[in-house]
């Protein structure tokens, strides 16, 4: 597919009074008059409840109340070796032996 209008070089005064052209016809792109840009508001300011709403609004998965935390440890090879040999999910195995262990 070839430009009709390729960037490898400056345009040419035809070229760029057709891209006007397409832009002033453009019904979905309308010139924004100098008094409508004057009176122009930050969102915050036009919509002031909306904004509040979306910026109170909890966004993703809740926080949990007590969320587990990361932990590297290194393991003998046989331990991890016996601890993989349970199966799957090893890991959440060795959590809760862990967790018995302390107590919890």
């Amino acid at each position: 597919m070839t430009a009709k209008y390729p960037a490898s070089r400056p345009l040419t005064d035809k070229e760029e009074a057709e891209i006007q052209a397409m832009i002033a016809d453009d019904p979905d792109a309308p010139e924004v008059p100098d008094e409508q840009i004057a009176r122009a508001q930050p969102f915050s300011k036009a919509c002031p409840e909306l904004y509040a709403g979306l910026q109170s609004a909890q966004r993703g998965r809740p926080k949990m109340a007590a969320p587990k935390e990361v932990l590297s440890i290194r393991l003998a090879p046989a331990a991890i070796a016996w601890f993989k040999s349970r199966g799957r999910n090893w890991r959440q195995k060795l959590r809760r032996d862990l967790e018995k262990l302390a107590g919890l």
